[in-house]
């Protein structure tokens, strides 16, 4: 058995674990995830991101993202309200530039598309769907969830394993068990504590439980918060979409981690690794002294690896596409990425 045939095994028993962890206690098992797993996860991957060039075609584009980054965060402070009203297009320019950016080599048509996917935000102003899909759904469960798994089927294909296929094929078996067995859920932590530190997030189920017919919550307003709130922490829908947002979350950090000895993230020098490791255990302090505190305190890093993990979501798409021709054509090596 080769190496990369034990991680897809190894994967696979860390998926059935993450279920079975987000099926019993959906909203401790995210919270904890994302307090402990997460910011560990968000350090290691931009340094190993920096190693490899951010997988844009430019020295310095990464730059551009986090110019990006920072201004997202700005305006999710209330710095300027301007700011706080395009953020929503920020993200729609920071994802369309890392598909130029891993693209494209020539740095003046680069900056003119740029350019150009900038001016094409005022086409959609009003858009309902431009605002949930780029504000809401990209940057967390399409970026934890289905960028993971096409990651993961890159790596299947282009290192031919049946294991790494069926671990994407669980993968999804995983999340769809959820809306499949309806079960009631007894929370193990105070239900105000609860509700209180996923609060940031509960626009995300609310959009969930509709997306999947679920129900039909109104936006969050005075009238509808009560009726909204019962719904995603008291209520079968909402136990289902927060199983799978939980379970999400943290494969999405396990599997990151597992693959240490083959991304070996953590060759690094040992000054590094021990600031990398002061920040992580100082977040997740913080975390416990004020989960709202900790999200606070790491959102600019959050987003960030959202943002800088962009044009390697594309070189999956791109590297998935290129192996499935090689395996049409018959070809036993794996394409060239």
């Amino acid at each position: 058995m080769t190496l990369t045939e034990k991680i897809d095994y190894s994967n696979m028993g860390l998926m059935v674990l993450a279920a079975i962890a987000a099926f019993l206690l959906p909203f401790e098992v995210f919270l904890f995830s994302y307090a402990v797993l997460g910011p560990l996860h968000y350090l290691t991957e931009i340094g190993w991101l920096h190693k490899k060039g951010f997988y844009t075609t430019g020295k310095n584009d990464f730059v551009w993202l986090v110019v990006l980054g920072l201004l997202i965060t700005l305006g999710f402070f209330k710095f300027d309200v301007w700011l706080e009203s395009i953020s929503t297009n920020l993200i729609f320019i920071g994802f369309l530039s890392a598909l130029i950016m891993m693209a494209i080599k020539d740095n003046a048509l680069k900056i003119a598309a740029i350019l150009a996917v900038v001016i094409s935000t005022f086409f959609f102003r009003g858009s309902g769907f431009y605002e949930v899909f780029f504000a809401i759904f990209l940057p967390t469960i399409i970026h934890v969830f289905l960028f993971t798994g096409l990651f993961m089927l890159y790596g299947a294909l282009k290192s031919r394993s049946i294991p790494g296929v069926l671990s994407v094929v669980l993968l999804s078996l995983c999340a769809l068990s959820f809306f499949w067995i309806p079960a009631n859920y007894s929370p193990l932590a105070n239900q105000q504590y609860l509700m209180e530190s996923y609060g940031s997030f509960a626009e995300l189920n609310r959009q969930l439980i509709n997306l999947f017919g679920l129900g039909n919550l109104s936006p969050f307003t005075a009238e509808t918060s009560t009726e909204n709130l019962n719904t995603i922490f008291m209520a079968q829908p909402g136990f289902m979409v927060m199983r799978f947002v939980a379970f999400a979350y943290t494969y999405h950090y396990l599997n990151w981690f597992s693959k240490t000895s083959v991304i070996q993230w953590h060759k690094v020098p040992k000054p590094t690794l021990y600031f990398v490791l002061a920040i992580w255990a100082l977040s997740v302090a913080l975390y416990m002294y004020s989960y709202e505190v900790g999200l606070k305190w790491l959102f600019l890093l959050s987003f960030l690896h959202v943002l800088l993990e962009f044009p390697l979501n594309y070189r999956s798409i791109v590297g998935i596409f290129q192996e499935l021709k090689a395996l049409a054509s018959g070809g036993m090596k794996s394409a060239k990425s």
